[in-house]
C-alpha cells in the first residue's frame, strides 16, 4: 500500500523501516499533519499520523478529496480524531491497541494495519470504525 508517515521521530524511522521489509511504499517525514502540509497525502491510500495530529472535519475532508481513505494512529488512544466524521466520510481508523507501546511494537502493528488492508480484511481489536467492519 501507499501510506504517508506524519510527525515522524529519528527513533520512529528505524523501527517502521525494519517491520516494513520493503513491503509497502512508506514515506516518512517529521512534519506534522495539519492544513499546510496535506497535500503530501496525495496519492496515498493510508495516512500514518501521531497522537499530535489532530484530524478535525476540515482536515478528514481535505483527506478524503487527497484520496485517502485509511487512517493509522500511532497510538492507543484516537481522541485527536474525529471518528464519527471519518465514519461519515467512509474513511477506515485503527490504532495500536497493544499493552506495549514500545516505539517498535507500535511500529509493529502499523505495519500489521497495512498488512491486513491490502489483503482485504479487518485490522481486528486495531479497528476504530464507528461501523461493523467485515472480518
Amino acid at each position: 500500500m501507499r501510506a504517508i508517515a506524519y510527525s515522524i521521530k529519528d527513533q520512529e524511522k528505524e523501527c517502521l523501516v525494519l517491520a516494513n521489509g520493503k513491503k509497502h511504499d512508506l514515506t516518512l517525514i517529521s512534519n506534522e499533519l495539519n492544513r499546510h502540509t496535506v497535500s503530501y497525502a496525495r496519492g496515498k491510500e493510508v495516512v500514518i499520523v501521531s497522537v499530535y495530529d489532530i484530524l478535525d472535519t476540515e482536515l478528514l475532508w481535505e483527506l478524503k478529496n487527497a484520496g485517502v481513505r485509511k487512517i493509522i494512529t500511532r497510538s492507543k488512544t484516537t481522541t485527536h480524531i474525529d471518528l464519527a466524521q471519518a465514519t461519515r466520510l467512509g474513511l477506515k481508523v485503527a490504532n495500536a491497541p497493544g499493552e506495549d507501546q514500545s516505539t517498535c511494537s507500535i511500529a509493529r502493528q502499523t505495519i500489521r494495519n497495512l498488512n491486513a488492508w491490502e489483503a482485504g480484511k479487518c485490522v481486528g481489536k486495531a479497528c476504530c470504525c464507528q461501523n461493523v467492519c467485515a472480518p
